[in-house]
């Protein structure tokens, strides 16, 4: 990674430091997280959780909101994408078999925007597609916060130990 990226997320990170802001950084870093930019959140969720136990619902359900309000803006970006491409004069439907698959399913393809590498395209395509936003954005949300609860549970269960400061 350049220097200058690896000098701005560390920036980011520590601006966003978890025992200060707690769930509103929890917030922040989910919600960019669900953008095309790569920053992951579930290692914040754990963080803030492992720090105060007490926080893991909340946690949770702040990621979930973050992280599917971030794929409807990503739904967003696709949707005024499609609209872009649409105003060029000559240009051909793309027939991907990927899209076929997309379109067959419709938005609970959603559903899988918790993916890695391919979730936040997928909310990106959903737009792009002209997928109803609301039905995008319930089975999102659904993806989402079944992605948290298995990843939080999950990390507490194999390091059940608590944090000393």
């Amino acid at each position: 990674m350049e220097a200058w990226l690896e000098q701005l997320v560390f920036a980011m990170l520590t601006a966003l430091a978890l025992p200060r802001l707690g769930l509103a950084a929890i917030f922040i870093v989910s919600f960019i997280s669900a953008t095309l930019l790569p920053l992951g959140s579930e290692p914040a969720v754990f963080g803030l959780v492992k720090l105060n136990p007490s926080l893991l619902w909340p946690a949770i359900a702040v990621a979930t909101l973050g992280n599917t309000l971030g794929g409807a803006v990503t739904w967003a970006m696709g949707y005024g994408a499609e609209r872009a491409y649409e105003h060029r004069a000559h240009h051909a439907p793309p027939h991907a078999r990927a899209l076929r698959w997309l379109e067959r399913f419709g938005p609970k393809a959603c559903l899988l925007s918790w993916l890695p590498l391919v979730g936040d395209p997928l909310c990106a395509v959903a737009g792009w597609l002209r997928m109803p936003f609301w039905p995008s954005l319930a089975y999102m949300a659904l993806g989402k916060l079944l992605r948290y609860v298995v990843m939080t549970v999950g990390l507490l269960w194999f390091f059940p130990g608590q944090i000393h400061a």
